[in-house]
């Protein structure tokens, strides 16, 4: 009986830790893209229709000391976080593609699993938040045309599906987005001026905004730690080995670069939306900032439009990984990405993806609730408590007692933090369940 794509990979990384790794075989391609690309990449990756949620999921709930600190606290250590972790691309002279085989070299069978649960859960989740946005992006068009006759949301969801399925069907690998980078980074750039400008025009207009923080001392601090989970998702993916894959060597150093690129550049201009939307309407900023807009129709359509388009490109760096692992099961691996064969197997994998989560999000649209749980469920771990561990593990009593009590500190904090979140996260989905009926045309 032929065994699925994810035991074949598990026993490559089991018997590498016997000793003999070699690179697990894989349908996409690595040793391809320079640093400039794959910084370029995260810019434009994290600068995608999920700044328009978080004036309200991250500084609403937090205010301006607490969210200004959070703010660069959660970006600096993920910065280190990830900057640790593209040092550990190369362990024992073998280099590793993939997070879950990193973490089966170094702890076992079972540590391969759980990062394969944690990566592909955030992955999912991630996937959904980003096919809602797009349909909020695309219903928020229509509305300015249509008025109160305006479709229900899962129509948009529906289409919005249909075109990021579209997209990775015939974009199928990271190295291959290199030639819609140019026009990602314009449309990036587009949306966050066009944006700004009338988030500056409403604030100036504005003649009392009201930064308050509200609700009961309780759902303060779920509120609180919900919005740290969602400063974390707009800093990390979890998924940095398997972009750093697709690196030119030195691998570790055009990484650490392209980080640089991100946390500068990238965090300015998400931030800067995130801050500019909490200035100009405080308390009251919406969870999906276009649906508050003071400017003219032109500029809302502009907005709405230039997200959804950029996207397109964004949502499919966060769905690579797991079209990596379907493709390198069910495609012919001797034969090119466009064979006849691999691109039937490809269209039946990819519609099968977009479809469950396309029907998901249909049912349970909730803009908050994506971005916090796979932020605190899988991020803390997979950011800043694995590496840490593979640290431990790799240096022993090698690194000395400050370098383990520093290490183990970040294990600890992260853990506790990754708990506290996540069940803020799910006390926010049990409202939502109970405020929301299925299928809720939001």
């Amino acid at each position: 009986m032929a065994s699925s794509s994810l035991d074949t990979e598990a026993a490559q990384a089991h018997k590498a830790g016997d000793g003999g790794y070699t690179i697990a075989a894989t349908a996409h391609a690595v040793d391809t893209d320079s640093w400039q690309q794959v910084g370029l990449l995260l810019v434009t990756g994290f600068n995608c229709a999920y700044v328009l949620s978080f004036s309200n999921l991250m500084m609403v709930p937090l205010g301006w000391w607490w969210g200004a600190a959070c703010l660069l606290l959660v970006a600096g250590a993920a910065w280190y976080a990830n900057w640790l972790l593209a040092g550990l691309h190369l362990v024992d002279g073998h280099r590793f593609i993939r997070y879950r085989d990193l973490m089966g070299y170094v702890f076992g069978t079972n540590m391969y699993y759980i990062t394969w649960f944690l990566q592909f859960t955030t992955l999912l989740l991630g996937s959904m938040g980003f096919i809602l946005l797009g349909g909020r992006a695309l219903k928020a068009i229509s509305a300015e045309f249509t008025g109160d006759s305006t479709p229900r949301l899962q129509w948009f969801i529906a289409a919005t599906g249909a075109v990021y399925f579209a997209f990775a069907y015939f974009v199928p690998t990271i190295s291959a987005m290199r030639n819609w980078l140019a026009t990602s980074a314009a449309l990036t750039v587009t949306f966050d001026v066009a944006l700004l400008a009338v988030l500056v025009k409403d604030g100036r207009s504005s003649k009392q905004t009201d930064y308050t923080i509200h609700g009961t001392q309780q759902e303060k601090v779920f509120n609180a730690l919900g919005a740290v989970a969602a400063i974390l998702v707009c800093n990390t993916s979890g998924l940095l080995p398997e972009i750093q894959s697709t690196l030119r060597k030195p691998s570790v150093s055009n990484m650490r670069r392209a980080l640089a690129l991100q946390y500068t550049v990238g965090a300015a201009a998400y931030y800067g939306i995130s801050v500019a939307g909490y200035w100009a309407y405080g308390a009251a900023a919406s969870e999906y900032l276009p649906n508050q807009l003071g400017g003219p129709r032109w500029a809302s359509v502009l907005i709405n439009a230039t997200a959804f388009l950029q996207s397109i490109v964004s949502q499919h760096l966060f769905t690579v990984p797991i079209h990596e692992a379907m493709d390198t099961r069910l495609q012919r691996l001797e034969e090119g990405m466009f064979s006849r064969h691999n691109m039937a197997r490809r269209l039946v994998a990819r519609a099968v993806l977009f479809g469950v989560n396309v029907f998901v999000t249909a049912l349970f649209p909730f803009m908050g609730d994506f971005v916090n749980l796979f932020g605190s469920f899988a991020l803390f771990p997979l950011t800043f408590i694995f590496p840490s561990m593979i640290v431990l593990k790799i240096k022993g009593e090698c690194g000395g007692r400050w370098h383990r009590l520093w290490h183990w500190g970040i294990i600890v904090v992260s853990s506790v933090l990754g708990i506290a979140t996540t069940a803020a996260a799910v006390r926010l989905i049990v409202h939502n369940v109970s405020v929301y009926r299925f299928f809720a045309d939001m």
